[in-house]
């Protein structure tokens, strides 16, 4: 097989690289463009670890092609920040203890952000319903969920 030069955005910065035609956009962020956040927990979409937006899209990087991105504007965990300023869900999630061994938190903070960016005032309903596709093995979702929500409360009134 023919690799491919691909030409994508990765949290804001143009990117570009070569995979070959059958390589996941997991193993491409992970493996060729050193983001480490997105996690393999599963490789079949069922855990959420691996969690990233594609044009927007939240999708699970294990079940994309790293061919898909070509031209693609792809958002990972490691966007989330500014600098050494944490985004709200970051330092909520941290403040909140909304995690502990950490494989599940990449996943769900963008989950997370992709929901407040098209829902800035969810119900606890709705973002236990947004964040069903991400699984946590060690803690129980209340504070994930009450994280969520201080975090989309000082979003609001920023």
């Amino acid at each position: 097989m023919k690799n491919l030069h691909i030409s994508t955005t990765v949290n804001g910065d143009q990117t570009e690289f070569v995979c070959a035609p059958d390589e996941t956009l997991l193993d491409v962020l992970r493996n060729r463009l050193g983001l480490t956040g997105a996690k393999e927990g599963c490789g079949t979409g069922d855990c959420g670890a691996c969690s990233v937006t594609l044009n927007g899209r939240l999708v699970c990087a294990c079940l994309v092609l790293g061919a898909e991105a070509d031209g693609a504007e792809i958002g990972t965990v490691e966007g989330l920040a500014t600098g050494d300023h944490l985004h709200p869900l970051q330092s909520n999630f941290i403040e909140h203890a909304a995690l502990q061994c950490g494989v599940c938190t990449p996943g769900i903070l963008v989950a997370a952000k992709a929901l407040l960016e098209k829902n800035p005032n969810p119900t606890d309903t709705e973002i236990r319903y947004w964040l069903a596709g991400n699984l946590c093995r060690c803690t129980g979702y209340d504070k994930i969920i009450k994280a969520v929500q201080i975090a989309a409360a000082e979003m609001r009134n920023a």
